[in-house]
């Protein structure tokens, strides 16, 4: 077990830093108009907890899959041939469930801040065209399953593949973090809300967290290299 959790120490301690910081903004600096509205009868303090939530649920059912995998083969041998599939299905609910939880929390705590229309509009398409660039490339060149997670489940098999280094990976080894979460700040942007943007925020600075103590140690084992898309 102490593989799983190699450098995991860091992690949920710059966890507990964030959410430290997320509340005291919200207690001493930000306005009463954060956390106001509400949406199907859900208040936005408990949207914006879920939408803090999910990433976190996200991020450690990634670690815990993919060490449990790479170390002990246990959910292969758990679940057999079918194990990558399950896997995948609850990665791909959690993912999809981010930007859809932001985007209830910015209809729920819209209009908290004032920002101009036609300035939102551009910021939205700045933000829009990075990450769908980013997502044609994932496609395209690096394949959903490997964004997932698949080399964990099949090092051997990947151990010797080269980096992509087309579409948007031509500039950059790190374009899913840099790029795929900038989605996330559009609906706090176009429905100017303060909470989904401190919602985005928390995202974009924790999935880094993920990168450094989970996916770049891994990476050093399945690869030998210190890199990757």
């Amino acid at each position: 077990m102490a593989k799983i959790f190699k450098y995991q120490i860091w992690h949920f301690l710059i966890l507990l830093s964030l959410l430290y910081l997320i509340n005291h903004y919200i207690n001493i600096y930000a306005g009463d108009k954060i956390l106001s509205g509400h949406l199907w009868g859900i208040d936005t303090k408990t949207l914006f907890i879920l939408a803090l939530l999910v990433p976190i649920l996200h991020q450690i059912y990634v670690l815990l899959c993919w060490r449990y995998e790479l170390f002990y083969k246990g959910i292969t041998k758990l679940l057999g041939n079918n194990g990558f599939k399950i896997y995948r299905i609850f990665f791909f609910i959690l993912i999809l469930s981010r930007p859809i939880v932001i985007i209830c929390l910015s209809i729920s705590n819209s209009m908290t801040i004032t920002i101009n229309p036609y300035v939102s509009y551009i910021l939205s398409l700045g933000l829009f065209l990075p990450s769908f660039y980013l997502f044609y490339s994932v496609k395209k060149y690096f394949g959903f399953e490997r964004a997932c997670g698949i080399d964990h489940f099949e090092p051997e098999k990947f151990k010797n593949k080269p980096f992509v280094k087309e579409g948007i990976f031509k500039y950059t080894s790190n374009g899913m973090y840099i790029y795929g979460l900038l989605v996330l700040w559009i609906p706090g942007i176009l429905l100017q809300s303060e909470a989904a943007l401190l919602a985005a925020l928390f995202n974009h600075i924790y999935i880094w967290v993920h990168y450094y103590f989970t996916e770049l140690p891994d990476i050093k084992i399945i690869y030998g290299k210190t890199g990757k898309n």
